[in-house]
This record gives structure tokens, sequence and C-alpha cells, in this order.
């Protein structure tokens, strides 16, 4: 038809518009409302929902119990209660325990030797006299003093022993001059712990 103003052939097609897509749907068209989108998981009492999910999906658990599983469990009053006299217990215990270590049983002594050179010191020159206090591994405090049988003695004296340690030496340096024999005998007297005395005999010998 030459009129209608359209090509002819036959792999024409002609796509025809309706009046709605060129002002939109009618003033009388109601809306209707979205459909519901069912959520896609449950995380506590939040409720996410997540684009082209359907109703008929069901949900992995019901509901009531994922929303119970949830919700932390109620702590009662007595098990807070027991963990604060846990905790209480815990600390009396080491505080015993410092205390003990402090204030319990002290060091105690199992014998003490003293000896030196027996061949003495040379002339002009000072003799060592070793003490040797024997403990029981305990720490603890040593008082003692040196007594000497040209009349002298030194003032009291303290030694600290660590803990594990079963041996405390002290020293006596004696220094002899001038030319002669001179018997001699150096006696360590302990104070504290206990009272013990040990002595050892030797002689200065320097010929002119």
């Amino acid at each position: 038809m030459s009129g209608s103003g359209a090509p002819e052939g036959d792999d024409y097609s002609a796509t025809v518009l309706g009046s709605h897509w060129f002002s939109g749907p009618p003033a009388t068209t109601k809306r209707m409302p979205p459909e519901e989108v069912a959520p896609d998981r449950v995380e506590g009492s939040v409720l996410r929902f997540g684009p082209g999910v359907t109703a008929a999906m069901p949900a992995p658990f019901p509901l009531d119990a994922v929303a119970a599983v949830a919700q932390p469990p109620r702590r009662s009053r007595w098990a807070g209660l027991r963990r604060y006299t846990l905790a209480a217990v815990v600390l009396a215990a080491v505080l015993v325990y410092l205390g003990w270590q402090r204030l319990g049983p002290g060091i105690e002594v199992r014998g003490v030797t003293v000896s030196t050179d027996p061949k003495g010191p040379a002339c002009d020159a000072a003799a060592d006299v070793v003490a040797v206090v024997a403990t029981d591994g305990r720490p603890g405090t040593l008082t003692y003093r040196w007594v000497r049988s040209d009349g002298t003695r030194s003032e009291q004296l303290t030694e600290r022993v660590p803990r594990g340690q079963r041996e405390a030496r002290l020293h006596l340096l004696w220094t002899f001059r001038g030319t002669g024999t001179y018997p001699a005998k150096a006696e360590l007297q302990l104070v504290s712990p206990g009272q013990r005395t040990a002595s050892v005999d030797f002689t200065y010998r320097c010929s002119p």
C-alpha cells in the first residue's frame, strides 16, 4: 500500500509502542505493595534481608531455635561468686607462700670448720684463714666474729646466704711482720643462727 509511507519488503517488521511508554501509567492505576522479601539469614535478634530470596526457601533452622541459641546463657549470681572466691583463694595461697618464705623457718647451720695453709705464711705475709659454714640450703644471714690468739677480735660481721646455697666461706687475712717464730690460733665464733665455734692452729716462721 503506497499511501502508508512504510517501506516494503519481506524482512521488514514494525515495532508498535503503546501510549504508556510516553506518558507513564494511567493516573487511575493502583500501585501494588512490594512483595515481602524473606530473610536470607538470622544473626541474633537482627534480621538481615537479601535481594532475590523468596519465601519458598526454608530457613536452615527454625527461627525461634536459632534466636535461642544466639542469646548468651545467663550467668547466675552464684557463678560469679564462685569465680571471685576462687581468685581470692589463689591470692591467699600466694601470700601465705611468700610469707612463709620470708618469715618461715630460717637458715640452719649443719657444721663449721676452719683451715689454713699448714706451712703458715711466708715472711712479712698474710695467712688466709678460711671458715666453711655448712647450711641446709634455706636463705638467711650468718652473724659471726673472728678471735685471734694475739688478743684481738673483730666486730660482729654478717654474711647473707641465698636460697639453695649450702655452704658459706668466710675469710680472715692475718698479716705477720718481722723475724722469728710465732704460734698462732684463729677462731671463728658463730653468733647466729645458733652458737658454734671452730679454730685452727698454725705457726709463723721467718728466719733472719
